[in-house]
C-alpha cells in the first residue's frame, strides 16, 4: 500500500513537472520570437546624408539624382539644401549672395546658421519617420566659408552646436582646371577661384574620417551617381537603429 501510494504520488508529480519543463523549454524560444518580432516593427530612422564641396562641384545635381535613385528603390527620401532661400532669413542670404545687400562677415555667418536652425525640427521629424535626407550643404559649409574669410573657426562652430550630426558627409572635390570648365561659375559672391581653394583647405581641417568620404567629382554624372548611391545605401542600412547625434 505504501509503495502503491508513493508510485501514485510520483505519477502525479511527473504530470505536474512535465508541463512546467515544457513551458520552460518553450519560453526562451517564445521570448526570442517576441523580441525579434518587436525589433522588426520598430521604425528604422532615416539617414542624414550631406554633400559638401566647392561651388559648382555638382552637389545639387547629385543630391537630386540620389533621391530619385532611393525613391525608385522603394525608400523614403527627400532633398534639402542650404541656404533655404524661401524663408525670410533665406531671402536676406540670397540678397547677400547675389550682391544686392551687404552684411558683416559675422552677421552673414549667423544668418546662415539661423537658416539651418529653422529647419532642425522638421529634419528630425522626417528622420525619425524613416525618411532619408539628402542635403546640399550644411554646417560645414558655413564654418568653412566663414573661416576662409578670416573668422575664428571655433567661433564659427559655436552657434552650430546642437544641430543634427550627419551620418555621412560626402566631400566632392574638383581641380581648379575642372572647376573653371563648369558652367555658371563666377555668378555669385563666393565663386572666386582663390577663395574656393581656401574653402577647400578649411574643409580639410573639418574632415573627420569616421563619417566623411572624399570623392573626386570630375567624372560622368551617371558614374558619380552610382558611386555615391552605394555609399548612401550602406549608411542607411548601418544607422537605422542608431540614435541621432548632435554637432560639436
Amino acid at each position: 500500500m505504501i509503495l502503491g501510494e508513493i508510485a501514485r504520488q510520483n505519477r502525479n508529480l511527473i504530470k505536474w513537472i512535465r508541463p512546467a519543463l515544457n513551458s520552460l523549454n518553450r519560453s526562451p524560444t517564445t521570448n526570442r520570437v517576441t523580441f525579434h518580432s518587436t525589433m522588426s516593427i520598430v521604425q528604422k530612422r532615416g539617414a542624414l546624408i550631406v554633400l559638401e564641396g566647392c561651388d559648382r562641384a555638382g552637389k545639387t545635381t547629385q543630391c537630386k539624382r540620389i533621391v530619385e535613385h532611393l525613391t525608385q528603390s522603394g525608400r523614403k527620401a527627400k532633398f534639402m539644401n542650404f541656404p533655404d532661400r524661401s524663408t525670410d532669413c533665406g531671402k536676406l542670404i540670397n540678397s547677400y549672395l547675389t550682391n544686392k545687400d551687404n552684411f558683416t562677415d559675422e552677421g552673414i555667418h549667423l544668418l546662415f546658421t539661423l537658416n539651418r536652425w529653422e529647419a532642425r525640427k522638421q529634419m528630425e521629424q522626417l528622420l525619425q519617420d524613416g525618411t532619408t535626407l539628402i542635403v546640399d550643404r550644411y554646417s560645414y559649409s558655413g564654418v568653412a566659408f566663414s573661416s576662409a574669410k578670416g573668422l575664428d573657426m571655433e567661433w564659427c562652430k559655436a552657434p552650430e552646436a546642437g544641430l543634427l550630426k550627419p551620418d555621412l558627409v560626402i566631400l566632392l572635390t574638383l581641380t581648379a582646371e575642372a572647376l573653371a570648365k563648369r558652367g555658371g561659375f563666377g555668378e555669385e559672391r563666393y565663386e572666386v577661384p582663390e577663395f574656393q581653394r581656401r574653402v577647400m583647405g578649411k574643409f580639410a581641417e573639418l574632415r573627420d574620417d569616421t563619417y566623411w568620404r572624399q570623392i573626386d567629382a570630375d567624372k560622368g554624372q551617371d558614374e558619380l551617381t552610382v558611386e555615391l548611391s552605394e555609399l548612401v545605401l550602406g549608411t542607411i542600412d548601418a544607422c537605422g537603429h542608431r540614435a541621432l547625434g548632435k554637432l560639436w
